[in-house]
């Protein structure tokens, strides 16, 4: 029987079973050392990103999740949308740099072989509508 810690749920596009053993805020702090807890829901980082109408949880949600120890933050397309633009992490007011946060969620999948970005499952409607910064961010991710 798993521990009440232990993070187990299946990522709906693979289908693969995700699991991590202790709290997701542990796990995301030891990889991008951001102060999480610093957040307090203004929404500033939502307003100001790109991205957000295709987004299923806000920058500041995707805190919260976290924060909360809900492992279905994991199962967000907004972390494989974020553009790694920084106008998040720009316009915060608590400091707190949210790209990095998001790139933490990206490499906790990443190490369970969990990737979501796949440029030919892109519609040719995505692929005109989504800015070209964020086309770039995919390139750098994919060729490193």
């Amino acid at each position: 029987m798993p521990s009440e810690s232990e993070i187990d749920c299946e990522h709906p596009d693979t289908a693969r079973e995700i699991k991590l053993t202790g709290k997701l805020v542990d796990e995301v702090l030891e990889l991008c050392n951001e102060n999480v807890f610093g957040c307090y829901q203004c929404g500033t980082c939502a307003a100001g990103c790109p991205f957000i109408e295709e987004m299923d949880l806000t920058p500041d949600e995707v805190i919260r999740h976290v924060i909360l120890d809900k492992k279905e933050v994991l199962n967000s397309k907004t972390i494989w949308l974020c553009s790694t633009c920084f106008i998040c992490a720009e316009r915060c007011p608590r400091d707190i740099n949210i790209t990095v946060l998001m790139e933490a969620l990206r490499q906790i999948l990443l190490r369970l072989s969990i990737d979501e970005t796949e440029i030919t499952s892109l519609s040719e409607e995505e692929k005109r509508k989504i800015p070209q910064m964020a086309f770039v961010s995919l390139f750098r991710k994919n060729i490193g």
